[in-house]
């Protein structure tokens, strides 16, 4: 096993290098980036697009004729410079000798491109050591900013797990043994409703029913808690704590919990038909100590094993809509921002960190069915 895990472990190198290779290639190909950004803010408040075609307000030679940039109309071209250096598209070289601070507007200076092939390998020696950098639009590391928004995502991510995993292994285990009766038939029609709905629109349709639309004001509308949320008691913080989270945690359960349960009735009938279950209630054992005794270890191989992955999954998938309408400021809403504002760094460093904890979740789960099943041998596969 020890061998399985190195190789796995090795194989996580090229899996992230071709991770992150792919994705700074597209953004290479992308319209727009930070200083377009940084340019239609200046230009009134528009967007990065506006910047690029220009629009109504497009460049005319007298504005901008040596500029790279469509939105530059009229601005110094010290100052584009000092941006480019500032996010890491050009350094400033000074003549030998120079003594002073090394500057653009320095007649012993001058401006040097950084290619993107340098730019990328410079990013991922500092991702090796954990140096993702600062956020360009923020001033604020990106370790920071993703500790800053962590909670709001382990709560969505963690609650609607554990619940899922509650409602559909007792429910799914039930449906195969009531396989084909009126209760498996009626909770399916519900299950596949519920499956058929997507998890955003279940969301706004609990907020116009529960949270002050055109019914009840049940739950509040947004964040996870209440204004003054320090200065309550302990038990009052955790109640505030519940009232906010119950609607988005409904909201991302939704779709998981569907799948875990047919998940759950397809594994359990499978072991159900095999003849050592039928050896097992010749002897005269009970229902439940077959069920549960024999077919249950087998059963939920599959299920428990993939706990990690569902996790990952619903931590890190389809939270950005849920975030959004509840106005949660999580990670979804974070990398969503960060790639309208074309925040590389927080694009890249949160890219590089999540794929790789993906990587070694992937590790986990394959440890978890040797834990649950000793009989896999996944060394002697390879």
């Amino acid at each position: 096993m020890g061998a399985y895990i190195l190789r796995r472990l090795l194989l996580i190198i090229p899996t992230l290098f071709g991770i992150m290779l792919i994705n700074f290639a597209l953004t290479q190909f992308v319209p727009g980036g930070p200083i377009e950004q940084v340019l239609a803010r200046i230009e009134g408040g528009g967007d990065s697009l506006q910047a690029i075609s220009g629009g109504a307000d497009a460049v005319t030679p007298s504005q901008g004729e040596n500029s790279a940039y469509s939105g530059a109309r009229g601005l110094d071209p010290d100052f584009l410079a000092e941006l480019e250096v500032q996010f890491g598209f050009s350094r400033i070289v000074c003549e030998p000798g120079f003594a002073g601070k090394p500057s653009v507007k320095a007649p012993e200076c001058r401006k040097e491109a950084i290619s993107a092939t340098e730019r990328f390998f410079t990013m991922l020696g500092n991702y090796l050591v954990f140096d993702f950098g600062e956020s360009h639009f923020r001033s604020i590391s990106v370790v920071d900013l993703v500790i800053e928004k962590m909670p709001v995502s382990i709560t969505l991510g963690l609650w609607s797990t554990l619940i899922a995993y509650i409602i559909s292994i007792p429910l799914g285990i039930r449906k195969a043994v009531k396989d084909g009766t009126p209760f498996d038939t009626w909770t399916s029609s519900i299950i596949v409703g519920a499956y058929a709905i997507p998890s955003f629109l279940f969301a706004l349709l609990l907020l116009v029913v529960f949270a002050g639309g055109s019914y009840f004001r049940w739950f509040p509308l947004r964040g996870l808690t209440s204004e003054g949320w320090a200065d309550m008691t302990l038990w009052g913080k955790t109640v505030d704590y519940l009232w906010h989270i119950t609607l988005p945690i409904i909201a991302t359960t939704i779709s998981s919990f569907t799948t875990l349960t047919l998940l759950t009735k397809n594994s359990f009938l499978d072991e159900i038909k095999k003849q050592y279950v039928m050896t097992a209630r010749a002897k005269g054992l009970s229902e439940d100590k077959v069920l549960y005794g024999h077919v249950f270890r087998n059963a939920m191989l599959i299920v428990i094993a993939g706990f990690p992955g569902l996790l990952i999954g619903v931590f890190f998938g389809s939270s950005l809509l849920i975030e959004m309408i509840f106005s949660l400021d999580g990670l979804g809403l974070l990398f969503y921002q960060a790639a309208v504002d074309r925040d590389y760094p927080v694009i890249f460093g949160t890219l590089y960190f999540f794929g790789l904890v993906g990587l070694l979740i992937g590790i986990v789960s394959d440890l978890m069915y040797v834990w649950i099943d000793p009989r896999i041998d996944f060394e002697r596969r390879g």
